[in-house]
């Protein structure tokens, strides 16, 4: 089976520019109906697709945390060097920690996270590499046992972009305390009640003194593709609204 290869999108509208960050081995794919959704009312909308991501779990595993986070600055410095000064950035999971990483660097007009995790472990962040890698091994057509001895392979190789990965989210919300633009916080009820907590965390350690958080009931993880995905639209639609652009 021929996979189609994941891409950036740009969908010119208005003045008024998102920023659209995807999730930690996925693609942009995650971001499309929103940002399609937000395009028709009148915001442009930029989704960068991060190094490593989109192929294969042993490609990922080539790169490390820095690499995606130039990703989502080259990301925002497109939409500026596309003439767009009034920037709001909206992640999902990875995403989301990237969006308050920019957020606490950067000008931002408001923030919008969703299923962000606010501690990890190691071996989680590996089973998800996986689990991916074993999907993506699938839809390829690979026979059980090609697939074992590869997910074995993959399972014995460093997992020093891993540490990485956890660290960085340590000091990203070490860092909360910087943020102080306008944010939105939401998570899914069906997700592990870790975002639960995550969603509360970050919301009681910003500065931010326009805020809300909501759970969603029919969400999982990746929330943007999920039974909630209208509600949730319309929330984030909601919440750019309320902006001072």
């Amino acid at each position: 089976m021929k996979i189609s290869e994941p891409k950036a999108f740009f969908y010119k509208g208005g003045p008024k520019a998102v920023l659209l960050l995807h999730s930690f081995t996925s693609n942009t794919v995650d971001m499309k109906k929103l940002g399609g959704y937000l395009n028709r009312e009148n915001y442009t909308c930029y989704a960068p697709l991060y190094k490593g991501h989109g192929y294969s779990a042993e490609y990922l595993m080539t790169t490390a945390p820095k690499d995606w986070w130039e990703s989502a600055e080259e990301g925002y410095n497109f939409l500026l060097n596309e003439g767009y000064q009034d920037i709001a950035v909206i992640g999902v999971s990875l995403g989301g920690l990237l969006a308050l990483k920019i957020g606490q660097e950067k000008p931002v007009t408001g923030i919008v996270t969703m299923s962000v995790p606010y501690k990890t472990e190691i071996s989680s962040l590996k089973k998800r590499v996986l689990n991916y890698a074993k999907y993506v091994k699938q839809l390829l057509g690979k026979e059980k046992l090609q697939i074992s001895e590869e997910l074995a392979k993959l399972e014995a190789i460093s997992t020093k972009n891993l540490v990485e990965f956890k660290e960085g989210i340590d000091l990203i919300m070490e860092n909360l305390a910087q943020l102080n633009q306008p944010i939105s916080i939401l998570y899914g009820l069906l997700d592990d009640p870790l975002y639960k907590d995550s969603a509360n965390y970050i919301y009681s350690k910003v500065s931010s003194t326009h805020k809300n958080i909501k759970g969603y009931a029919d969400s999982k993880h990746l929330m943007t593709l999920g039974p909630d995905k209208d509600v949730i639209h319309s929330d984030i639609l909601t919440f750019l609204e309320q902006l001072d652009w």
